[in-house]
């Protein structure tokens, strides 16, 4: 049996424009949280502006940054992890120990933490939880955690102990248990089905958080309440008890104008998504801007090395070689978004500098079709063998100005003979289209996860499959060396391993010209100089707890 390591967490020191309009804040009139809690009825409701509608709020698929800013203030996860050092400590777990193989974790558990609707988070409601985001319920179409790797069990040790065990190590699990990924919820709330986790059943979604979902209209707007009882935030926040905001009203408008026209004017507080041309009008008196880290897969492109005009290496360089980043990132964005120098953002856990492979060269870029044998022709465009060479890129609508990114490349490719299609179509068209390789060649994308694991939630054959290594038609695996690699970082036990592995795997999608990282993607929010306290979590989604209402 192998050496248990008893791991300690000491928490460190401490819509339409009318419709808008409705939903502004009542101002608590505190210039401090401590004004703020001495009388809770001046807490006020602040009106928080999503660019998109929430889809689902079963916590393995909160990723999508509408469901994740709901599930976020509405559940507690074990283990905390501190935004700025990324370092993990106690929440609903107060310590938890490893085996040396990180095969099996065990976790001590507060007792005095109730659910929204009274019942009371158990040892057997914690393992409930885990068994479902571990494995997944096919029959109820609900997807196990990509945070989540090699689940075997959970076990009740005793009424405030419980264990895990993995098939194989899984030295993510820790990290895994800290984010909205692993959102707590009560035994009724385990038991529904994807569709019942989505909209229209919102106020059915109970968990332990410090807010409630106490209204929902269909794709416009969520209302979530403060709980009164709250009373288990992370120890290392200054703030302690309820929520200073009485409530948060998350109200969607698409538009970007209406989303910074609404807060600018002070009919809303804060709005997320706030692109890169309109940055400058939060400059204003009165106005601020939080842009948060994602620290994770940086913004870029797949190239799906598995298609035709994609397979050969040289035309995968060639496309590296002919897209100039620098012009991108200097003409759509601002400084808020870092050029990448690889797969990871600067910031994230396992980052290298692969910067080397991405250098802007556009004679190269010519001189490597034309060994791949794709020539000019009459017209100024990339044939061979009688066929143009022609790539579709999807519109990556989550992520910030895709479509003018498209656009930009379409023009710098263009300049080299080949020929650039942007896929159009809402969320569900992109969705089902980036899926299929024969539709996009090209995938734009990002994936925010501050853990070494993120890098293998995005290209691994069986989670996000960014690059379609893994063909549905036939079960196979274009690239055996990447999924070894990538499942390496997700299996070696200690944290220097891991390190390892996930350079190896950085430098492998470098060398074999799989992917172009553009830029580190950043949340970008606008507030008033109201808003107090606000706060993300480690990957950028919004954090209410702590925030509280001046003027």
């Amino acid at each position: 049996m192998s050496r248990t390591t008893r791991v300690i967490l000491v928490a460190a020191a401490a819509a339409t424009l009318g419709a808008l309009v409705v939903g502004c804040s009542s101002g608590s009139g505190a210039s401090t949280p401590a004004e703020a809690v001495g009388d809770p009825a001046q807490g006020g409701t602040l009106t928080y502006l999503e660019p998109q509608a929430w889809n689902t709020l079963y916590p393995p698929s909160a990723g999508f940054y509408p469901n994740g800013g709901i599930v976020n203030n509405i559940t507690d996860r074990l283990l905390y992890q501190n935004p700025e050092t990324l370092e993990l400590e106690p929440w609903i777990a107060t310590a938890y120990t490893v085996n040396d193989d990180a095969t099996a974790y065990t976790f001590d558990l507060r007792t005095d933490v109730t659910y929204s609707d009274g019942t009371p988070l158990t040892a057997a409601n914690v393992v409930k939880n885990l068994d479902l985001f571990g494995r997944g319920d096919t029959e109820r179409a609900l997807p196990v955690s990509e945070a989540i790797n090699n689940y075997d069990r959970g076990e009740v040790v005793d009424g405030d102990t419980v264990s895990f065990f993995f098939t194989a190590p899984s030295p993510g699990f820790a990290q895994a248990v800290s984010t909205i990924t692993s959102g707590l919820l009560s035994d009724a709330t385990l038991d529904r089905t994807s569709e019942q986790f989505g909209p229209g059943n919102a106020r059915e979604i109970i968990g332990t958080g410090p807010f409630v979902i106490s209204g929902e209209e269909l794709g416009t707007s969520t209302r979530l309440t403060a709980r009164e009882d709250y009373d288990w935030g992370p120890p290392s926040l200054e703030r302690q008890g309820a929520a200073y905001l009485d409530g948060i009203d998350v109200v969607v408008a698409s538009e970007d104008s209406v989303r910074v026209g609404t807060v600018v004017s002070g009919q809303a507080e804060i709005a997320r998504g706030i692109e890169a041309p309109d940055e400058a009008q939060f400059a204003a008196s009165g106005l601020t801007l939080h842009a948060a880290g994602t620290n994770g897969v940086n913004n870029g492109l797949s190239f799906r090395f598995r298609e035709p005009w994609l397979s050969d290496l040289r035309v995968r360089q060639a496309l590296i070689a002919g897209i100039d980043r620098q012009q991108i990132v200097d003409t759509l964005f601002t400084e808020n978004y870092p050029l990448a120098t690889g797969a990871l953002a600067s910031t994230a856990l396992g980052y290298i500098d692969t910067s080397e492979y991405y250098v802007h060269d556009p004679k190269k870029a010519a001189d490597l079709l034309e060994g791949a044998g794709w020539a000019l022709n009459s017209d100024g465009l990339r044939e061979k063998d009688g066929e143009v060479l022609t790539l579709t890129f999807n519109e990556a609508l989550p992520q910030p100005r895709s479509k003018e990114v498209v656009t930009l490349i379409q023009e710098q490719l263009g300049d080299l003979g080949i020929t650039v299609d942007l896929y159009a179509g809402d969320m569900a068209a992109q969705t089902a289209a980036a899926a299929d390789g024969s539709s996009v060649q090209v995938y734009h994308s990002m994936v925010g996860r501050a853990d070494f694991d993120v890098l293998k939630s995005q290209y691994f054959s069986k989670n996000r499959n960014a690059l379609l290594n893994f063909a549905k038609a036939d079960g196979s695996i274009g690239d055996a060396q990447l999924d070894s690699l990538l499942q390496e970082i997700a299996s070696e036990p200690t944290t220097q391993k891991r390190q390892t592995a996930s350079a190896a795997a950085q430098e492998y999608l470098a060398e074999n010209a799989y992917i172009l990282p553009i830029f580190e993607e950043p949340q970008v929010f606008g507030l008033t100089d109201k808003v107090q306290g606000f706060a993300t979590e480690s990957v950028g989604r919004p954090s209410f707890y702590s925030t509280w209402l001046v003027g």
